[in-house]
């Protein structure tokens, strides 16, 4: 299969980068339309959730929440009377804004909740007005009543103003991280290729890579909901990938060059090679992100649809255009060497090779240590706390985190001590009487008052002792909705948290089942081994574990938060689960990576140490230098003003790093060792399935005398 085509590409290469010129033309021109279409807000919430249906009925019945909070701040107190009479004119401005209705303000109803604490501060709500956009009109307000002087100031909150500094925010982070990463990525890949020509064509393939998925994700988000988040991830991923497959086929094609293959077999040699590798590396990435399918919550969904569409097109991409570019360039591929170089950098690791040497000649003294490390990194995630992201996930400066930080610090009403109960049907004063007294009797409830839609329906306004974010704010969600009463359903903060873990928690197990099921077929595949997809299962839960109690370290508990720039918060439930399958997936990227060459020698006859040790070294600088540059790339995003943006760019990138020298460079090789003569056994059935069904692609003689 792959022999046809390597032979295609290269008998057909000027065909193939036309239509892919003219492909990625169109492609740019959709996926430019595709910023319009992705949501800035929500999609952390399972849309059937007992809280999203809460939510949905005090919408149509009571108005629901307002979409935006403008915080209004005197320089003394809000009841002075010129203070007053400012703040009664600014309502009424608000009121006959036409994108703006339902507006209230303290000014308005002298409501108790609407005046801070100390009496500098009043708030007014409103909400956004049909078929307005929330970002224009935001940008609007902000213009018009921000830069105002006089008795009072106006700094514009709320939940549409959430989602417009957020999609701001991640627009500017985007383009700092991408400044950042790609300058450093270019140098790095001139160092690593020797060449400024083989340099670029990674880059090339990771232009296809993300201009494709942008089409993908316009497509999408005509027809679903599909989160911004999911940009971040599409130009991080396609350009680490990228770098990976050009990686590993580039130095294939330079190896074939000088042994004296011409151009085309040299192509054709590569692909044949090379691209059985970048098939199962880039299916078993894919595979991974595709459990997020499973979850209900369209922020993770987003994030598959971004990651199998990156991969894919990225995979396509270095399996049919990059030979063609090889095709065309032939020896020209090494043109533009740096100065100092008289030939291109060898692909051979000696340190790789003596590292391999060592773990395989004494396995236990030298995997413990690296074990013993990885399990202490990993003790922290014993102490995780779940949380749902607000606006505290934004730099402490941005306008609408300080609203959010006021009205926290200042006002009884905060929204994250509020829980919401609504009744299902019509119910009487005495029935809600009671209904409302036992809701009261329970601890952390300070107050209950009660409202009546125009249909009949009944909304209860519980205030509550601890917040939200808390385990006891959510243990209170539990106590409020076990209460006996009429039909009802509980929304607010608290239970949108622990409806969340819920929507997670149920799908987790078959998330990770999944997961391993599909690496294992997929490993078994590949080698034809039942004991090597089990030590990589375990070695990657073993690293990935590290990982995640890093993160609670500084995202959760703080460190390093004052030189990062970050509020340390309880983790978003979702975004460990997408790191986790992400991470999980690179990592079997590059398990495949030093298998398929460790496979390859022992293949041809090579014993278990000549293999391992070969195979790394053959392998091990390729790896390094693509996890490098991944993580450069990665590691980018921690200029983010996002923290759990942040928390995905620095935890990824981390994990490379862990993933291609601790546990490949390491402990790969004492696994292999332990496991001895049974490394690559499987029962007699399976070795019949593996021998129809593997894809296997049998290495020239020639290849054992050139290692």
């Amino acid at each position: 299969m792959f022999g046809r085509i390597g032979r295609f590409a290269a008998d057909h290469a000027r065909a193939v980068l036309v239509v892919t010129a003219l492909v990625v033309a169109a492609a740019s021109a959709l996926g430019f339309t595709a910023f319009g279409k992705l949501k800035t807000d929500g999609g952390f919430v399972d849309p059937a959730a007992e809280s999203s249906q809460a939510q949905e009925l005090l919408d149509r019945e009571f108005g629901g929440d307002s979409d935006l909070v403008f915080l209004l701040t005197a320089d003394g107190s809000v009841d002075d009377p010129a203070v007053r009479t400012a703040g009664t004119d600014l309502t009424d401005r608000f009121a006959a804004d036409d994108a703006l209705v339902d507006v209230a303000s303290y000014f308005s109803t002298d409501a108790p909740a609407m005046r801070s604490d100390d009496g500098r501060h009043a708030i007014a709500v409103a909400t956004l007005a049909d078929g307005v956009e929330a970002d224009q009109v935001v940008e609007d307000l902000r213009e018009r009543y921000g830069a105002e002087t006089g008795p009072l100031t106006v700094a514009v909150g709320g939940a549409a103003a959430v989602g417009t500094d957020v999609g701001a925010q991640i627009g500017g982070d985007l383009a700092l991280a991408e400044s950042i990463a790609v300058p450093i990525i270019l140098v790095l890949l001139v160092i690593v290729f020797g060449s400024l020509v083989a340099a670029l064509l990674p880059l090339v393939v990771g232009l296809i890579a993300v201009v494709g998925t942008f089409a993908e994700l316009s497509i999408l988000g005509s027809l679903t909901d599909v989160s911004v988040y999911a940009i971040n991830l599409t130009t991080a991923l396609g350009l680490g990938l990228a770098i990976d497959y050009a990686l590993l086929l580039v130095n294939r094609f330079r190896e074939e060059l000088a042994g004296g293959a011409d151009t085309r077999a040299a192509v054709v040699r590569t692909v044949e090679t090379a691209g059985r590798t970048i098939l199962f590396g880039a299916i078993t990435v894919a595979s991974a992100l595709a459990t997020l399918l499973v979850f209900p919550l369209y922020f993770l969904r987003s994030f598959a649809y971004a990651g199998i569409g990156v991969v894919l097109i990225a995979m396509l991409s270095a399996l049919v255009v990059l030979p063609a570019l090889l095709a065309v360039l032939g020896q020209r591929v090494n043109n533009l060497r740096l100065p100092w170089l008289r030939r291109s950098p060898s692909a051979v690791s000696e340190r790789w090779a003596r590292i391999a040497g060592t773990a395989m000649r004494r396995p236990v003294l030298t995997g413990l240590p690296v074990i013993v490390l990885l399990v202490i990194a990993a003790i922290p995630l014993l102490r995780v706390e779940f949380g749902t992201p607000d606006e505290r996930v934004l730099p402490e400066t941005t306008q609408v985190r300080v609203v959010g930080d006021t009205l926290r610090a200042e006002f009884t009403s905060d929204t994250a001590r509020t829980m919401h109960v609504v009744t299902e049907d019509p119910v009487g004063d005495a029935e809600l009487t009671g209904y409302a007294d036992r809701l009261a009797a329970l601890p952390g409830i300070d107050s209950v008052t009660t409202s009546t839609s125009a249909s009949g329906l009944r909304e209860l306004t519980l205030r509550t002792t601890p917040d939200a974010h808390s385990t006891e704010g959510q243990e209170l969600v539990e106590a409020v909705r076990a209460v006996p009463g009429p039909d009802a359903l509980v929304g607010g903060s608290a239970a949108e948290l622990v409806d969340s873990k819920d929507a997670i928690g149920d799908r987790l197990g078959l998330a990770a089942g999944l997961i391993a099921l599909t690496t294992f077929v997929l490993l078994f595949l590949f080698t034809g081994s039942v004991l090597q997809p089990l030590r990589a299962l375990l070695f990657n839960v073993l690293g990935l574990s590290a990982i995640l109690g890093l993160m609670v370290l500084v995202f959760q508990e703080g460190w390093l938060s004052g030189w990062l720039g970050f509020t340390p918060l309880p983790l978003d439930t979702s975004m460990l689960v997408l790191l986790f399958c992400l991470v999980f997936g690179l990592s079997m990227d590059y398990e495949v990576f030093v298998l398929g060459r460790i496979k390859e020698l022992h293949d041809l006859g090579a014993d278990p140490r000549t293999a391992v040790t070969q195979g790394l070294s053959r392998t091990g600088r390729l790896i390094t230098a693509a996890a490098v540059l991944l993580s450069v790339n990665m590691l980018a995003f921690g200029t983010s003003g996002v923290s759990f943006i942040q928390m995905l760019g620095i935890g990824t990138g981390l994990a490379i790093l862990v993933d291609a020298t601790l546990i490949r460079g390491v402990l790969v090789p004492v696994g292999i060792r332990l496991l001895g003569r049974a490394a690559w056994w499987s029962p007699k059935w399976l070795r019949r399935v593996h021998g129809r069904v593997g894809v296997q692609e049998a290495a020239p003689e020639r290849e054992l005398a050139r290692v």
